[in-house]
């Protein structure tokens, strides 16, 4: 079973949507933004308080989210 230790949710943040390290980002911004054609390296230009786990974290949550297989968050 993969932990995403990078992931969290709260329900009084960014109304209970899965974040990065409890911070106001969004998996779905990070998704959007691949989705859009950016490249890991735009983002993180873009975000210099993220981290390249950040995202790849970010994608496979994602991934699981699209398969529902169970995944270990982190509480925030």
């Amino acid at each position: 079973m993969t932990i995403l230790d990078r992931i969290t949710q709260q329900p009084d943040m960014m109304g209970g949507k899965a974040c990065i390290r409890g911070m106001r980002v969004t998996v779905g911004m990070i998704v959007g933004q691949i989705g859009a054609g950016h490249s890991i390296d735009e983002i993180l230009a873009d975000y210099p308080y993220l981290e390249r786990e950040d995202i790849l974290q970010a994608i496979r949550y994602a991934a699981w989210r699209a398969e529902e297989r169970e995944i270990m968050l982190a509480n925030a």
